[in-house]
């Protein structure tokens, strides 16, 4: 099975799919392992694995600070890839994907890096910096892999952005709740039931909405309008006590969507 048949599969199980972000590294290699296993075993459908990089400009405080110290740490992307094949080692077979930007790929270079990751047992791909129309060599090698590239819509989207992205995303769409970094919010976004209804009458391929939901009430609100959520800040606060602070989180929002 490909990746983006694992990720479509974590979008049809009865519920709206829940899926954690971590950060790779942070607090400690071994802790994010650990907090990535502890939101596996309280639900998790898909995992939102994150790169650290130095200029993170779609991240908040919160992600932004774990990214430094995840880099403080010496992490690099050979270093994600190979916690990715730890996880699998170790038994997770959750759908993954990795949340990074284009710098550190380009670096890497980038027909080693998706052949890499598809060994590492990674299932696709969220780079915020690389528009759809920069893409196409990415996405050619995701294609040559069945791996997925998933690219991100905000409420100004114009309805031809969201006609492209509709056209390219492959997995599910991320939708950005609303304008501005990531960070828990204490309400859910206000235009949110709009933007998903003006995505929804363009494609049916799954929406996974981000950014600002950090309680299993947030949580239930976005699942009735979409089909997956995505947690990242309010867990990554959690990752500095410990992965049982984590889990605990986790637990409440996975109950909140079943």
């Amino acid at each position: 099975m490909t990746g983006i048949e694992r990720i479509r599969q974590a979008f049809e199980q009865g519920h709206s799919a829940f899926m954690p972000y971590s950060v790779l590294g942070y607090p400690t290699r071994q802790a994010s392992l650990d907090v990535v296993k502890s939101v596996v075993e309280a639900g998790a459908d898909l995992l939102e694995l994150g790169v650290p990089f130095s200029d993170p400009l779609a991240d908040g405080p919160t992600i932004q600070a774990a990214t430094q110290k995840s880099l403080e740490n010496g992490t690099t992307l050979k270093d994600c890839l190979a916690m990715t094949r730890d996880l699998r080692v170790q038994g997770v077979e959750t759908p993954a994907l990795l949340m990074g930007y284009i710098n550190p790929i380009l670096a890497y270079g980038m027909e080693q890096f998706v052949a890499d990751a598809a060994e590492s047992g990674v299932d696709g791909f969220i780079v915020p910096d690389l528009p759809p129309e920069e893409a196409a060599e990415f996405e050619s090698l995701c294609v040559a892999h069945g791996l997925a590239l998933v690219y991100l819509l905000a409420p100004t989207s114009t309805p031809e952005r969201i006609k492209l992205v509709a056209e390219k995303s492959k997995g599910f769409i991320y939708l950005v709740s609303l304008t501005g970094v990531t960070g828990a919010r204490s309400e859910v976004s206000s235009g949110l039931k709009e933007f998903v209804s003006r995505v929804r009458a363009t494609t049916d391929t799954p929406l996974a909405v981000g950014f600002g939901i950090g309680n299993g009430q947030q949580a239930r609100t976005v699942a009735e309008l979409a089909d997956g959520v995505i947690v990242g800040s309010a867990l990554v606060k959690r990752a500095a006590e410990s992965p049982q602070a984590v889990r605990e989180l986790a637990e409440e929002l996975r109950h909140a969507l079943n």
